[in-house]
């Protein structure tokens, strides 16, 4: 997170988090979707809420919309209950996975209806303008491409820039362009003060665009915090082939066939300098020399060894 996106944070934060969860549990049956789950999103943050297939995500996003009940457990949404339709709808903005658009309507007729039922103020031909599809506003739903369609989700659930944006895989189908036009109007949202939760399969967009992140696992937290502190759990690496007769490296490290060597560490710059040093002291050629910091990706591949969150 850069400095400037902390003065955001902290510019005007109010003591009680936008969504306070504690101890949620979401049951079908004898299963239990979501177990113990607890959290909190503060105001102006861009919040992600990944996980696996079946993790749970989906369940826990639909309680704090106010669309499923829990099971057990306290959730807020400004103070409230996020099924307190009264005080929480109006401040609260939906971008679902699907959108339930009536075919025959147009773009423009489809998003003042949107508008109206959300109960906030703001005109068709702003959010138009934000979305790229002014060109679309006479449009029939049924004949935008898949991608069209979903900046037509997004306008919706912008309208009016409400206080709360939940926005459930909003970039699947948008090509690269449209993804970087979104991003650009949820960065604008939120420097506005609004406060976003997110899911996405897309990791370098939470990786990139996240303040803070849980990462869930068969209903629970197997992790939570800033992307540095979720790839700080593992080893970033180093690697590259020895000649032959080259000395042993000065540090600890597996060698498989051919000379080739991997160093995982947690001190990358560090391990990597004393590396270079001793490769120049020695003349060692390190052959194909490369070194890879943790990705998010990394840590979402190693989830099923990561102990659950408490």
């Amino acid at each position: 997170m850069t400095a400037a996106s902390d003065r955001r944070l902290d510019r005007g934060r109010p003591s009680a988090p936008v969504i306070e969860v504690e101890s949620l549990n979401v049951t079908y049956g004898d299963f239990r979707a979501v177990k113990d789950l607890s959290f909190q999103v503060q105001r102006g943050e861009v919040y992600a809420l990944l996980g696996t297939n079946g993790a749970g995500k989906t369940s826990a996003l639909e309680v704090i919309e106010g669309h499923r009940r829990a099971s057990s457990g306290r959730i807020q949404v400004f103070g409230t209950s996020p099924t307190d339709r009264a005080a929480v709808r109006s401040r609260t903005g939906i971008m679902l996975q699907e959108s339930g658009f009536a075919a025959d309507l147009t773009v423009a007729e489809s998003v003042r209806l949107i508008g109206r039922l959300s109960g906030r103020s703001d005109t068709v031909t702003r959010i138009l303008e934000v979305v790229d599809l002014t060109s679309k506003a006479d449009t029939r739903v049924a004949q935008l491409s898949g991608g069209e369609k979903r900046r037509l989700d997004f306008a919706t659930a912008v309208y009016g820039r409400p206080e709360l944006i939940i926005l459930d895989e909003p970039t699947t189908g948008l090509d690269i362009q449209s993804r970087d036009a979104l991003w650009s109007a949820v960065e604008q949202l939120r420097q506005d003060g609004s406060t976003i939760i997110l899911t996405t399969h897309y990791l370098e967009e939470a990786q990139q665009r996240a303040d803070r992140i849980g990462l869930m696992h068969q209903g629970t937290f197997r992790l939570q915090g800033t992307v540095a502190e979720l790839t700080g759990t593992l080893p970033a690496s180093i690697q590259f082939t020895l000649p032959p007769g080259a000395p042993t490296p000065p540090l600890p490290s597996g060698s498989a066939d051919a000379g080739h060597v991997l160093i995982e560490t947690f001190q990358l710059q560090r391990d990597l300098k004393q590396l270079l040093d001793w490769a120049e002291d020695h003349r060692v050629e390190l052959i194909d020399l490369a070194a890879a910091p943790t990705r998010l990706d990394d840590v979402f591949r190693a989830i099923d060894t990561t102990p659950a969150h408490s």
